[in-house]
């Protein structure tokens, strides 16, 4: 057996420690050599980034904490707002009167705004102001209180919000505590830093030059026109009163029409409709009332705007007319409006076909199927409309049969008025806010008013306001018929101008040959002089 040299069996052995050795050596020399800048992978974060990312953590962290929770619900005088603090590089006061628009206010100059929601008018307080007027006096100081308290309650929730948000931001972020408390509290400073420029820059004034926005746009104009007519109503009623005063004594002194002259026995009856809460249509209604020596008043409908609880105390001044009330509930009014005007005195609640006899003449009417204060069409109201007009003549039929025939019928809407056609002499109707007059095929003659409220509120939503429309009917005490009639016309909102004109219809009664139909205020085979109009200066 061959021998191998015990120098070539450990040379592996030597070989390898040789290596490790060297491996050493090498890994020493270079640990101890300095790193070159090159090889640095990850650079030190310098502080004024780290500084920056604190404050991006503390923004965010407020914002949703604004977001989340920063918002406080405040009554506001008859009005349930919503107020929020919204991050913004302008500050000012943002309103929202959804879904009318929005107005801005430069109220003050800090890193946040104030946004004031109005959500809706709590009808409880509404009613509590219509049931105690004298607390109008006080309702300023009333609303600054409930701003007050609720700019408040809003800026300790904002705190809370603010730094609960930057707090919990920061620690998930940071996983550090200390950091967190640090984005706490840097975010309760800012809010306080912003909340100390707010108050040192609120400009109190801001709301007599607010910036409109949506459909509220165009409200400089007509609030500078609200203004005069709110500080000036009071002028604007008596001159209107005055108006009618004078254009009825002129057109007594001066009128021409040979054909028919009323005399003291005559019934006299002032057709008035749609007065949609306009206050000034009670001087008016008051004065021709006088000047006519008006017996009945007939009122066809739409007296309110929205048929609220809290409306009912306009109708007060019924009572102090001067003469007694007929009256039919219109698509604007509700059961709770007919319900209050039942309680008044001097007032005659037409439904439903039941007859009542007020001042010589007997009256039947019924209220309108629909009601609808927002003014949307729902389905099937033309039908509902004829099937209301036909129950009114089913009852005016059974007048007749008993021996009581109606004189005048009443209705709010004319597509229920002419189902009455051949039962009664005079059908009254209202709700299309313009005077219309027609005979129809079996000869009932349809009486349509105008808006003696002058539509309202409505009257500013075209570029010309609506006129004040009513009508004096004269009746034959004897035979209770349809003798003349004088149409009346005063100038819309903010206009002072009247025209009287007289209208002498032909006999008319049901069963006799039919007249012909006629579209306009003086239909063929009616003789109408109008006389000219009238203008008064403002």
């Amino acid at each position: 057996m061959a021998r191998v040299p015990a120098a070539v069996l450990h040379s592996p052995t030597e070989v390898m420690n040789r290596i490790r050795s060297a491996t050493g050596a090498l890994t020493r020399r270079h640990r101890a050599r300095p790193a070159p800048a090159t090889t640095e992978l990850v650079p030190r974060s310098r502080p004024w980034t780290r500084a920056l990312g604190l404050v991006a953590v503390v923004l965010l962290g407020a914002w949703l904490g604004l977001l989340v929770v920063g918002n406080v619900r405040v009554p506001v005088g008859p009005m349930n707002t919503t107020m929020t603090l919204r991050p913004s590089l302008t500050g000012g006061t943002k309103i929202n009167v959804s879904p009318l628009g929005a107005l801005q206010l430069d109220s003050h100059i800090a890193p946040v705004r104030l946004d004031v929601n109005v959500d809706q008018l709590d009808p409880d307080r509404a009613q509590a102001l219509v049931d105690h007027p004298e607390r109008l006096s006080g309702l300023q100081d009333e609303v600054a209180q409930d701003v007050g308290h609720g700019t408040l309650d809003l800026a300790a929730r904002s705190c809370v919000a603010v730094v609960t948000g930057a707090t919990a931001l920061g620690l998930v972020v940071y996983r550090r505590p200390r950091r967190a408390l640090a984005a706490g509290g840097l975010a309760l400073t800012l809010l306080v830093a912003s909340g100390g420029t707010a108050y040192a820059t609120w400009n109190p004034d801001s709301v007599l030059e607010p910036r409109f926005s949506g459909l509220l746009s165009s409200a400089p104009s007509l609030v500078g026109n609200a203004r005069s007519i709110v500080t000036e109503f009071d002028v604007y009623q008596k001159e209107l009163a005055r108006l009618v005063t004078n254009v009825t004594k002129l057109y007594d002194v001066t009128s021409t029409l040979p054909a028919y002259q009323p005399d003291p026995s005559t019934i006299r009856v002032l057709h008035v409709s749609d007065i949609h809460l306009n206050p000034a249509s009670w001087k008016i209604i008051a004065s021709l009332v006088e000047q006519y020596k008006v017996n009945v008043i007939v009122d066809s409908g739409d007296t309110m705007d929205h048929g609220t609880a809290a409306e009912n105390g306009f109708l007060d001044p019924v009572e102090d007319l001067g003469a007694p009330y007929v009256w039919v509930r219109g698509n604007h009014d509700s059961a709770v409006t007919q319900q209050y005007l039942e309680g008044l005195k001097n007032v005659h609640v037409l439904d439903d076909g039941r007859a009542r006899t007020v001042a010589g003449l007997r009256f039947a009417g019924i209220g309108d199927p629909q009601y609808t204060p927002d003014r949307s069409a729902k389905p099937g109201a033309d039908a509902s409309q004829e099937l209301a007009g036909a129950r009114l003549a089913s009852a005016l039929r059974d007048q007749s049969r008993a021996g009581t025939p109606v004189d005048v019928a009443v209705a709010h809407e004319p597509s229920a008025a002419r189902e009455v056609d051949g039962t009664v002499p005079l059908v009254l109707a209202g709700h299309v806010h313009h005077e219309d007059m027609e005979v129809m095929k079996y000869g009932t003659r349809l009486r349509i008013e105008g808006s003696t409220g002058g539509s309202g509120l409505r009257a500013v939503e075209g570029r010309h306001p609506d006129p004040i429309q009513a009508s004096i009917l004269y009746f034959d005490r004897d035979s209770r018929r349809l003798q003349a009639w004088d149409e009346i016309e005063l100038g819309g909102l903010g206009l002072t101008t009247a025209e009287v004109s007289r209208h002498l219809p032909k006999e008319n009664q049901p069963g006799a040959a039919p007249s012909p139909t006629g579209t306009g205020p003086s239909p063929t085979g009616t003789a109408g002089t109008p006389s000219a109009p009238v203008p008064s200066s403002p």
